[in-house]
This record gives C-alpha cells, sequence and structure tokens, in this order.
C-alpha cells in the first residue's frame, strides 16, 4: 500500500514542502529512506521501528521504501520522525483516516514513541500555513513557538500513540492560542543600567545618540576605562521591540537551534559577543547546511566585538557588506542564502598592543611599528562604516570614589524612543526604520541643514579629511542628534556634535 503525507523542512529561513510516500510491498524485510536524507534520517530507521513498536502498534515485516520528496532538496534533521511512522502505520491499515492530509507533521521519536522537539518551528508553520493546511501537528514543547503564527491551528503533542488517536477522532486536542501580545509585552528587564556607570558622560550621550539613530560605535581606550561596562548597558535604553521585530529574532534563533525552552518569544533585544578567535562561519554563518551566525543572531539588537584588532583580518572585513546592505549573503554550490542582519555594532580597542598609548598615568611600551601594526589590522572601509568613534579615557581619582550616580536606563530610554518615534514618522513609506539606514538619497531629502551648519560642515571635510562615506556619516549622526533635540532641520550644534564622534586622523584613527 502507499500512503503519503505532507511535512516541511528549512534552508535557511526559508521553508520548503516536504511530501513523504511510503509504500509498503511483499518481499525480504528491509526498511529503506531515499530522496537526498542526511545520516541523522538515516539513522531514524531504527528509531522509528521501536517507536512503533513500544506504542502498540506492528512494525510490517515486508519492505518499507520511503521517498522524501522532492529529491533534489537535502533534508536534514529528526523531524521527519513522526511523519514516516504515521505513514507507516496508515500504509499497513493501523490507522484507519482520511483526514490527514489536512495536517502537516512535524517530530522527532523517542524510542518509546514519546515526541522530542524540533527547530526552525516557525519557518514551518509559515510554510503551512501557505500550503493551506488546517493545522499543523507537533511535539508539544515546540507548540508555544508554532503558534506565534497567525492563521495556523496548532495541535500540541506528546506522543505517536496520542497523534494516532486524534486522528481516529478517539480523542480531541484543543488547538494551542497564540499569546504572542501577552508575551511581547512582558518585556522582562535588563540586568544592567547606566547609571551604575561612573563618570564617561561624554561616552554616555554617544551611545545615547547611537541608540537613538542605530549607529555603530568604535570605543578606544586603557583596560579598565570601561568600554565593555558601557558596551552592556547600550540594550537597556533601546527602544522595546515591536512584534514583527521580535517575530523576525526568534525565527532566527529557532533556525539555529537557539531558543530558550519555555520561552517561545525573544522579546529583548539580542546582545551578541563572541570571543576574538571566532571563524568566519561562525561570525557571518555558514555550514554544509547554513546556520545563522553572530551576524543575525544580533538582528535587531547588539553585536559587540571586544578587542577589535585580535579578530583575524578575513573575519572583520566579513563584517563590510552585512553594515553596507543589512543583511549577510552565504552561497553554497546548490543556493544561495540571506539572513537578515540589521543590528548595532560596538567595537571596543586599545589604542596600542599594550594599551597606555597616550595615558597620563602609565607609559606605553610600544614600538611606533608595534602601534601601526596593531591598527592596521581594522582597514579603512571597515572604519568608515563606523558612524561614532569614542575616545574612553582612564577614570579620574574622583569619578572612581565619587558615590553620585548619573541618569538611569529608564530616563535615556525615554529620550531614544521618543527620537525613534520620529524617525517611524519620517520614513513610514520608507523600508527603514532608522537614521542609521538612510541612503544618500535619503540624505538630501531628510538632513536639511542651515546656512552656518553647512558652511561649518564644507570646511570640517577639507580638515578633517572625511571621505565621503564619513561625510554621510556625519550627516547622519547629526540628524538623529537634531530628533533627539526635537529640531526639524539641523542646527550649527548638531553639527559640531557629530564631529566630535568623528575626530580621527588621515588614515581614520582618533586622535
Amino acid at each position: 500500500m502507499l500512503a503519503k503525507l505532507d511535512s516541511a523542512t528549512t534552508f535557511g529561513l526559508i521553508g520548503y514542502e516536504i511530501t513523504v510516500e511510503i509504500d509498503i510491498y511483499r518481499g525480504l524485510p528491509s526498511f529503506n529512506i531515499v530522496g537526498l536524507p542526511d545520516t541523522a534520517i538515516q539513522e531514524s530507521k531504527e528509531r522509528i521501528r521501536s517507536s512503533i513498536n513500544n506504542s502498540e502498534f506492528d512494525f510490517p515485516q515486508c519492505k518499507v521504501v520511503v521517498n522524501l520528496a522532492p529529491a533534489d532538496i537535502k533534508k536534514e534533521g529528526p523531524s521527519f520522525d513522526l511523519t514516516v511512522a504515521l505513514g507507516i502505520l496508515i500504509a499497513t491499515g493501523q490507522i484507519t483516516t482520511k483526514t490527514f492530509s489536512k495536517y502537516l507533521y512535524i517530530g522527532e521519536l523517542s524510542l518509546t514513541g514519546t515526541l522530542r522537539r524540533v527547530n526552525s518551528v516557525i519557518s514551518i508553520a509559515l510554510k503551512a500555513r501557505e500550503m493551506g493546511k488546517k493545522g499543523i501537528i507537533l511535539p508539544e514543547k515546540n507548540a508555544e513557538e508554532a503558534a506565534l503564527v497567525e492563521g495556523i491551528s496548532v495541535y500540541p503533542t506528546s506522543s505517536l500513540r496520542e497523534v494516532a488517536e486524534f486522528l481516529e477522532n478517539k480523542i480531541e486536542i484543543t488547538p494551542l492560542k497564540s499569546k504572542t501580545g501577552r508575551l511581547i509585552k512582558d518585556n522582562g528587564h535588563f540586568e544592567y543600567d547606566f547609571n551604575e556607570v561612573k563618570g564617561q558622560e561624554h561616552a554616555k550621550r554617544a551611545l545615547e545618540v547611537a541608540a537613538a539613530g542605530g549607529h555603530n560605535v568604535l570605543m578606544l581606550g586603557p583596560p579598565g576605562s570601561g568600554k565593555t561596562m558601557l558596551a552592556k548597558r547600550l540594550p537597556s535604553i533601546l527602544p522595546n521591540m515591536t512584534i514583527e521585530e521580535a517575530l523576525e529574532v526568534t525565527r532566527i534563533y529557532s533556525t539555529a537551534g537557539l531558543l530558550p525552552y519555555k520561552k517561545p518569544l525573544i522579546n529583548l533585544r539580542p546582545f551578541r559577543s563572541p570571543h576574538h578567535t571566532i571563524s568566519v562561519a561562525g561570525l557571518a554563518g555558514g555550514g554544509q547546511h547554513p546556520k545563522p551566525g553572530e551576524i543575525s543572531l544580533s538582528h535587531n539588537g547588539v553585536l559587540f566585538l571586544d578587542e577589535f584588532p585580535e579578530f583575524a583580518k578575513n573575519v572583520l572585513q566579513v563584517l563590510r557588506q552585512p553594515l553596507e546592505d543589512r543583511v549577510v549573503t552565504i552561497s553554497r554550490a546548490l543556493a544561495t542564502l540571506t539572513y537578515p542582519a540589521k543590528f548595532s555594532l560596538i567595537a571596543a580597542m586599545n589604542p596600542c598592543p599594550c594599551g597606555f598609548y597616550g595615558d597620563k598615568k602609565k607609559e606605553c611600551l610600544c614600538t611606533p611599528s608595534k602601534i601601526d601594526k596593531y591598527r592596521t589590522k581594522i582597514s579603512g572601509p571597515l572604519m568608515d562604516r563606523i558612524d561614532i568613534n569614542l575616545e574612553i579615557p582612564r577614570l579620574t581619582k574622583e569619578e572612581i570614589l565619587g558615590t553620585g550616580s548619573g541618569e538611569s536606563s529608564n530616563v535615556i530610554k525615554k529620550r531614544v524612543e521618543n527620537a525613534r518615534d520620529i524617525q517611524r514618522e519620517r520614513f513610514k513609506r520608507k523600508n527603514i526604520k532608522s537614521n542609521a539606514e538612510m541612503r544618500a538619497k535619503h540624505l538630501r531629502t531628510y538632513c536639511n541643514l542651515i546656512p552656518s551648519a553647512e558652511s561649518f560642515l564644507e570646511k570640517a571635510i577639507e580638515s578633517l579629511y572625511l571621505s565621503a562615506r564619513s561625510f554621510d556619516s556625519v550627516l547622519k549622526v547629526s540628524r538623529t542628534i537634531a530628533d533627539l533635540s526635537g529640531h526639524e532641520t539641523i542646527r550649527l550644534e548638531h553639527i559640531a556634535e557629530a564631529l566630535q564622534y568623528r575626530i580621527v586622523d588621515k588614515n581614520n584613527w582618533i586622535l
């Protein structure tokens, strides 16, 4: 007998329909799976055999051939276990139902027949909705995640036996209702707050500007000046994510297999801080079946790269395209994948290998050639894509011993949200959400300067060696500063503050 059931797989963030065909006929007992399966699927044969027997069904003692169609799409992982097992039971007449074609099935089986959670459930639920299915039957540990997708009924199940009884109308399973609205409101709280940072008022202001406009930041200062402390607090002043943004992030984490159990929706902006030994694939994503890297895991959040020059040069060059295009593209022989990558890059580094170049308290032991070699690990084109350059000085004795605290993250966050609201209204008919995403055509439209500001900026182009991209960065940051102050037109003081975050020499290095 022949049975056909519908399942799905993913390649990147895209779901693909997979038809699972099971043919059973007379002959010496064998069990074969074809259709470009990986090792995990080939090994599923023994899991499926044991789960069927331990669920009080009989595994057929004849030839069993399973085809995963279309055969030109690589299939990975154990998510087809449930579909194959059900197909065998239907093909052998142990399940008698005509309603099985209404659903899409995914789930990994244990040897006892219970269901284990799988990855990429959101993309698969979206595909089930696109296919017009009545519902998706899946492990109960994946149910809340799938329920984030509107327009598809989600049936949580715990075992193969339970699914079989549901299909035969012996039991009822109530579809899970979406809790997206409640989950997005439960924003939780951040562990870190800006009122814990002593001194560094200039840096706090710069990070407020970065948060308000989505700008990239490079912090340069000696060890212990507070670079990491400042970076960790940036997410606490970023606006709350919208439902759409939260679903985008959750979908990426689901695909990567990093979605925390019992937390179906990621509603806090990501903060990723990879070690400087990370590979190109680890940062950008990759693998034979490409998974998202740290760049995409930082989507709608912050990517913090500490000890910036210690990263391999080829790894840093990978950042150039995502910083420009807001996506990361992974090319393979069979296909090209694109992952979203709208993130704020926060980089931190010492001024030299020993960390004390220019320090007033400790003497630098580095030679000029060592300093040049250290700094030139970061290319000019990459520096050009960083809007704000900050020098973080050593704290004074008074600042270290001081007990007073500055503004809290909540106070700063309100100003940031007001600026973002202005940008949201400004760009409501454009495919951008923040000032940092503006292109040259947007700068001409939305960055109007008063005459004195325009004259001041013209003089700065020559004296500060601004490239065309650096000039655009100054305009973007100025637009953000104007938004924070509630001005429609960019004024002289806005340009002056933006240039303070761009005080660099002809080699694009902080003076």
